[in-house]
């Protein structure tokens, strides 16, 4: 047998295909984790490349004959010093023996077993993950499975140990049939770590909800009963002076950052420049030079304790992208930080950009777009590398003038003297003057006697005094309540910011041609970049609607200076009501004539419209939807686009913040006053252009669709459902009247056909049944 000696002795019998462990240090507690260092490459079910798992405590217990394999539960604790008290608490509460082990040979403490069944079981929950997904059932195939010897390691600090795991399937779903070469057998590998916790003169520190930390948290059940039996955390790395009494000084151990070696230039340089930019914070802090970003030495392992890491991870679909962390569970310390970021990112930055400005005269002419998709990606890295640290998101930043990477940054898109779009300036380089708050509070270091707690609170307290915001995203997303806490925007003014998209917008689908895209391309890829272009206000409109029925708070403390809860004002609200309802105006729905001509329908290689799993290889979530088969369909696209405005203002959450707003101020509009500005704008507007009609009389559909959708809705307020439905009443009696009057064919098939659809809900609601509107294309991630 071959001998691994380190952290965990271990040896390997190639002959048997066995691990053999070796266990002395009985009842000696370690962090035991788990990943997945070779994935399955589907960004819908989640299984990538170098994912962590779970991070346990554990520690070896010997029984006769058995070693168990102990997980105690820190979530419940007494921190007293009672060892009496302590076990209550001990004992109130279930542990977990996660494996159990037969001891095979022994030599005074030390005894040895095999961890190979240990080894190889399905840790890290792919066959639960993937049943969850409908993506089949699976189990493990050990006849197709092997310990995986290149990345069983072992060193002084972690021992670190890989299996290669099949797994063998029946009724394989969509998104595995997608990726996987043998959609029945899925093949990946499995990393576990033994490491030692780190030493205990860690000094955790407490958790402010207005820092944007991350917590660790338990129950501390011997908490004197006048305090929080609810105790947190915030996770940080380890970080010391060599000096403390130095204002500003060098670190004991600085924060280093490795970029995998696998990202190609000119982006694996763009990722180390953005991390890098988390150095400007920790100077603001005291510290000189305590935070650096290189790339991965060459030999070294991604999933080694030793190295906080930038993964670039590759996948079907574009998806978000992650800053995770293995932590003590005890005190919050991080231990290692993980990023993992998406590598289609980038090109669908690129894309963006091309839908924008693009002007291909000869195909050669890109660096002004491969610039600004450079720029997105540092900020990316800083991004997630600043969750690792420990940070949460601030949706507000962008209100005090880009402030904090930790934002979702909108792209900054000027419009030149000439009229032009201009992305020159469109991201921020470096950290922002909230960045260097949070990195002060969680990791200035300070001398010895001195109330850190207090302390950390007075920087916090400064930052509110200067005016700086934070929200950390609660407040966002189809239902948003607050007008400040949106991501992918620009400016202090949501609605003062979609009046700017929309110009920009019209800019950029006026100058839509063939020229956005490379000579000798498929005609058909043209949509890729017209959908980008087509929904840039996405966002933004979103992100208006949030000031209908909308709140503005922060995330106060008693005593702290930040501002009460205040209703967005009935002026502010009817103004974002009227640039809003603009979205779902023909005029602004309409697509280039010129576009339209030269672009023709789509082969089936280049993947198809409908956004379906039956064919999933085919699957393009960068198109538009459509009901016209083959050929492209522009009123399919103006369709999702005025639903998703449409959507969101009869949100039912929003509708009872309006109901519940105007009862307390009758200043501010009522929901029968926006349902009403909706229909004004809608159903009571015709039009002698053909398109700009059938256009009207879709979003007329939509409106139907979503108002008979919010009175029968069982979640919203029955103050909602009734008005709502008193309004689809009133439109049914205007439908009659109308109806007997018009003489164009179709606007009289509209009226008809939809006054008996009201009726027909009236009578009976669940006969009826309405065309769904079609599924939006993929924004987010940007």
């Amino acid at each position: 047998m071959t001998e691994y000696l380190g952290f965990y002795n271990f040896y390997w019998d190639e002959k048997e295909g066995k691990i053999w462990l070796e266990v002395s240090n009985w009842d000696e507690e370690f962090l035991y984790v788990n990943a997945l260092s070779a994935g399955l490459g589907s960004n819908d079910i989640g299984l990538d490349r170098n994912q962590l798992g779970k991070t346990r405590i554990v520690y070896f217990h010997r029984i006769g004959p058995k070693v168990l394999l102990f997980q105690p539960n820190y979530s419940y604790r007494a921190l007293s010093g009672n060892p009496d008290e302590i076990k209550d608490v001990d004992d109130s509460f279930t542990s977990a023996v996660i494996w159990g082990f037969k001891v095979d040979t022994e030599e005074g403490e030390r005894v040895l077993v095999d961890a190979t069944e240990f080894l190889m079981r399905d840790e890290k929950d792919v066959i639960t993950r993937l049943k969850q997904m409908d993506e089949g059932e699976y189990e493990v195939d050990l006849s197709k499975s092997a310990i995986w010897m290149p990345e069983t390691k072992n060193f002084p600090l972690n021992t670190e140990f890989e299996a290669l795991l099949t797994y063998k399937g029946r009724s394989p779903g969509g998104y595995v049939t997608s990726v996987a070469v043998e959609p029945k057998l899925l093949t990946m590998r499995q990393h576990h770590s033994f490491i030692q916790l780190p030493a205990d003169n860690f000094e955790p520190r407490l958790w402010d909800l207005r820092s944007m930390f991350g917590s660790n948290t338990y129950n501390d059940y011997s908490a004197p009963v006048d305090q929080s039996i609810q105790k947190k955390l915030i996770r940080r790395h380890r970080l010391k002076k060599k000096n403390p009494k130095e204002e500003y000084g060098e670190a004991v151990d600085p924060i280093v950052y490795y970029v995998d070696r696998g990202v190609p230039e000119p982006i694996r340089s763009a990722l180390v420049e953005g991390a890098a930019w988390w150095n400007q914070a920790f100077e603001a802090a005291g510290y000189k030079d305590a935070f650096r970003c290189e790339v991965l030495p060459e030999g070294a392992d991604n999933l080694d304790i030793r190295y906080n890491i930038i993964n670039w991870v590759h996948r079907t679909t574009r998806g978000w992208s992650y800053g995770f962390g293995i932590d003590d569970p005890r005190t919050g310390e991080i231990i290692k930080g993980q990023v993992a970021l998406g590598s289609l990112r980038i090109r669908h930055d690129f894309m963006i950009a091309e839908g924008l400005i693009a002007d291909y005269e000869d195909g050669s002419e890109t660096s002004e777009m491969l610039e600004m998709a450079l720029a997105r990606i540092r900020q990316l890295s800083v991004h997630e590398v600043g969750h690792t640290l420990g940070v949460g998101h601030n949706f507000a930043s962008n209100v005090n003038g880009r402030s904090s990477v930790m934002d979702y940054p909108a792209m900054w898109v000027k419009i030149d003297d000439d009229g032009k779009l201009d992305l020159s300036e469109a991201y921020e380089t470096g950290v922002g003057e909230w960045d260097k708050v949070y990195i002060n509070f969680g990791y200035r270091d300070y001398p010895k006697g001195a109330d850190v707690d207090s302390e950390s609170k007075l920087i916090l307290d400064g930052a509110f005094e200067r005016g700086l915001l934070f929200a950390p995203g609660q407040g966002s997303g189809a239902a948003g309540d607050h007008p400040l806490d949106n991501p992918w925007v620009n400016r202090t003014d949501p609605v003062d910011e979609l009046e700017r998209i929309i110009k920009i917008r019209k800019i950029a689908l006026d100058g839509f041609s063939e020229r956005r895209i490379k000579p000798g391309m498929p005609m058909a890829l043209l949509e890729e970049p017209l959908v980008t272009t087509y929904l840039y206000h996405r966002f933004s409109t979103e992100a208006a609607c949030s000031k209908i029925g909308g709140l503005y708070y922060n995330h106060t403390l008693r005593g702290d200076t930040q501002k009460d809860p205040e209703i967005v004002s009935g002026d502010e609200q009817r103004h974002a009501i009227e640039v809003v309802l603009r979205t779902i105006n023909p005029e602004f729905l309409e697509m280039p004539e010129r576009v339209l001509e030269i672009m023709p329908p789509r082969l089936r290689g280049l993947g198809p419209h409908k956004l379906t799993l039956q064919e999933p290889s085919l699957i393009n979530r960068d198109v538009f939807p459509g009901r016209t088969g083959n050929p492209f369909d522009p009123l399919g696209a103006a369709e999702v686009a005025a639903n998703f405005t449409v959507e969101r203002l009869l949100h039912h959450e929003r509708a009872a913040r309006v109901v519940e707003y105007h009862t307390r101020n009758d200043y501010t509009p009522s929901l029968g006053e926006v349902i009403d500005a909706l229909i004004e704008v809608t159903w009571k507007k015709t039009y002698e252009n053909g398109y700009h009609a059938e256009l009207g009389r879709m979003v007329n559909s939509l409106v139907l669709y979503n108002l008979i959708k919010l009175s029968s809705n069982r979640e919203a307020a029955m103050s909602v459902r009734s008005i709502a439905y008193l309004k689809l009443d009133e439109t049914k009696e205007w439908l009659g009247k109308q109806g007997k009057n018009v003489k164009d064919e179709s606007y009289r098939a509209h009226y008809l056909f939809s006054k008996d659809l009201i009726e027909l809900y009236q009578k009976n609601p669940t006969a009826v049944k309405l065309t769904k509107p079609l599924g939006i294309p993929q924004g987010e991630p940007i």
